[in-house]
């Protein structure tokens, strides 16, 4: 039983493999990737596959029983919803049995944020693999701890205030590696198959998931609350981020319009789709130590 990651080569896929080698063995896993050679995990087979041709996506998929879709990044003008599409119907064409896509954490508030049309584009994806035929399961990911946490780090080095406009909202966080063992668990059973799945823990203030990252990473940061234009300005600051456009700076800062009117304060599915309790968000922090 083959087992594919699609868009293997960015933070979710390197976490995702090496797990996927410790159940199956590497002769099971592949990796797709635009540059297979970017893939940094030894052992397994690595695959060119990108979701811009739907043939070249179709080839790869060859064999393979369960892919792992990880969605499309938010970057240029690209249509995101063709690209999830092509993965998809290359999947049916390919013969594959059960394809999980990686989607967002969202109940319905995010309309009238700048993350609204980069949420329709998840929900989408979700409709379009519900209606391919396949068995399939949708995973919606708390944000991503470790990017939060490098901000709030910079924080750290630059005065000691972190600026958002996520106010007094809870939000689902969730690290990389916690999810990559959830995943790992759906696409070696068949639990939660035809099922969405939130994939966070518990849900925290902005102040909350400071005061966490002050105790575990001996910071001293605090938390100042900044308007939705405000934290535009501050990311488009930020180089690596700026490099991506001014869509993605408002993208992110809409992440945050999320958090603050509760569109990501949402109820966990993680003990069921993983098999056991999420880590507490000091443990999480822990392990990057």
């Amino acid at each position: 039983m083959k087992i594919a990651v699609s868009a293997a080569s960015g933070r979710l896929g390197h976490a995702l493999l090496p797990r996927l080698v410790e159940i199956t063995g590497a002769d099971q896993v592949i990796g797709i990737a635009r540059d297979p050679e970017r893939i940094q995990v030894s052992g397994i087979e690595k695959r060119a596959g990108n979701y811009e041709s739907e043939a070249a996506m179709e080839s790869a998929l060859h064999e393979v029983d369960t892919l792992v879709m990880i969605s499309a990044p938010v970057a240029g003008e690209k249509d995101r919803v063709t690209l999830h599409r092509n993965v998809i119907n290359a999947a049916k064409s390919a013969g594959v049995r059960k394809l999980i896509y990686t989607s967002v954490i969202g109940n319905g508030r995010e309309e009238g944020t700048y993350f609204f049309h980069t949420q329709q584009v998840n929900r989408q994806a979700e409709d379009d693999l519900q209606a391919s035929g396949l068995d399939w399961i949708v995973g919606r990911n708390g944000l991503y701890l470790e990017l939060d946490l490098v901000h709030i780090k910079l924080a750290n080095e630059s005065g000691g205030v972190y600026r958002n406009n996520g106010g007094d909202g809870r939000c689902g966080y969730i690290s990389i590696d916690e999810l990559a063992f959830a995943y790992t668990q759906l696409a070696t059973s068949d639990r939660c198959n035809g099922e969405i799945v939130n994939l966070v823990g518990e849900t925290y203030t902005q102040a909350e998931l400071i005061g966490m990252a002050n105790q575990v990473f001996n910071l001293d940061v605090r938390f100042e609350p900044i308007t939705v234009e405000q934290n535009i300005e501050k990311f488009m600051a930020y180089e690596p981020i700026a490099a991506r456009g001014l869509h993605v700076a408002q993208m992110l800062s809409g992440c945050f319009q999320c958090i603050a009117n509760g569109a990501f304060d949402v109820d966990s599915d993680f003990e069921r789709a993983a098999g056991r309790p999420p880590l507490s968000l000091r443990q999480q922090m822990e392990a990057m130590l």
